[in-house]
């Protein structure tokens, strides 16, 4: 084995071929819709749970958002669905009527954990609640996701990211000065929210492995961006101003967004010791050890002049020019690159984060792939996103359902 660096297949050199991954064995069903309580039950899918999707007939909403997959395949598929319910059983049930619920509690018998992201109140009217799921899987761990938690005066609120990211403070710092604030061009706020769902679950269960007691878990999505907020909501609760800075750092410059002759380049200093390689690429030297440069403190203070001097240096030198003479000092700097030049990329490659697998309407399609690795358990993309309803008839049957009562109950619009 090399020291230091290792190669994908020396990382992987002890990996086991009889797993699905480290959550082999646990059972989760999941009853969300469009993207916060997917992810939360994604991962934990990726992580090689058996997670079965528990979705009205209708199906959920994320499998008719735009856009569609390109391709000649039938149906056509959405993105979303696509990405966030690989790995997963679907079974469709009809939750509001008295039979969907019953086949609900008989599938929890054997979950070790639940997921729903419903508006708070919506799984108790249901009769699918935490309590209810309790009373016949005493250890279940519980998960709700939500915009604004199980409890508080905001809990009824309707709960999408964009909301989250508006009344949590996050929207108000992303965008450029003077302008208007602007929205992630991500879910954001439902990713952290799944992630923390996920954490949640995976802490949970290890408390149960200890004691033997189940409990149910909240997680609203503006808590998660919170949380991922740096340390800013301290910061403002303390009277510390803070100012939207589009690419720009409060705690460093010069650093940020920089327009070469053929594009943008992200680059800049955090350490002192950086700046003073930098200065040397400038052909500014003095200015590596000058008093009114020489510590981040005093840069910071400096910002307009010193992003100055980088446009000047970088504006007529090509984006590769530049990330090659930093990557060279060993200064950090990447291209702006699109999404397409990532996903083309070698090294995003090399690390399976992008995965072909076939899809329910026959074709092919690049899944973005987990982002752990596990060199004991390995993790992959094991099947893509179902059919609606694929596994009704399998999973009902696993809890003893016989074909007879599943005809009687598609007939009666319960699944």
């Amino acid at each position: 084995m090399s020291r230091g660096v290792l190669t994908k297949d020396e990382f992987f050199r002890r990996a086991r071929g009889d797993l699905a991954g480290p959550l082999a064995g646990v059972r989760v069903i999941e009853a969300t819709t469009t993207w916060a309580g997917p992810m939360c039950a994604c991962v934990l899918a990726d992580f090689g749970a058996d997670v079965i999707k528990v979705e009205l007939p209708e199906g959920e909403v994320a499998r008719r958002l735009p856009p569609f997959l390109p391709g000649e395949g039938e149906p056509a598929l959405s993105f979303m669905h696509t990405t966030v319910n690989r790995n997963k059983r679907s079974v469709t049930l009809n939750l509001r009527e008295p039979e969907g619920r019953d086949l609900f509690l008989r599938l929890a018998r054997s979950a070790d954990v639940v997921v729903e992201n419903f508006r708070p109140g919506t799984m108790d009217a249901w009769g699918i609640g935490y309590e209810h799921v309790r009373a016949v899987r005493p250890d279940v761990v519980y998960v709700s996701i939500s915009g604004f938690g199980q409890f508080g005066p905001d809990r009824e609120r309707a709960g999408y990211d964009p909301m989250a990211q508006a009344a949590s403070g996050w929207l108000s710092l992303n965008g450029e000065p003077g302008g208007a604030p602007v929205k992630a061009p991500t879910f954001i706020g439902d990713d952290v929210g799944g992630l923390h769902g996920a954490l949640g679950a995976l802490a949970a269960l290890r408390h149960r492995d200890r004691t033997g007691e189940g409990q149910h878990v909240d997680v609203a999505l503006q808590d998660a961006l919170l949380f991922q907020s740096n340390g800013y909501p301290m910061l403002a609760a303390l009277g510390v101003d803070l100012p939207r800075m589009g690419s720009q750092f409060v705690v460093a410059a010069p650093a940020g967004v920089y327009r070469c002759r053929d594009g943008y380049v992200m680059m800049g200093v955090l350490l002192d010791a950086h700046w003073r390689i930098l200065a040397e690429l400038l052909g500014r030297p003095e200015l590596a050890d000058h008093p009114d440069y020489a510590t981040g403190r005093l840069r910071v203070t400096r910002r307009a002049e010193l992003n100055a001097l980088v446009d000047g240096w970088v504006r007529e030198r090509s984006v590769h020019e530049v990330v090659e003479a930093l990557l060279r000092a060993r200064l950090p700097a990447s291209p702006v690159r699109r999404y397409a030049d990532a996903a083309g990329d070698p090294h995003v490659r090399e690390r399976d984060m992008l995965q072909t697998v076939e899809l329910e309407n026959g074709q092919s399609a690049p899944v973005v792939g987990p982002a752990a690795k596990f060199s004991r358990t390995p993790v992959a993309v094991r099947s893509a996103a179902p059919a609606l309803g694929a596994h009704t008839a399998s999973v009902l049957e696993e809890i003893g359902v016989s074909s007879e009562e599943r005809a009687a109950l598609r007939e009666r619009g319960v699944i």
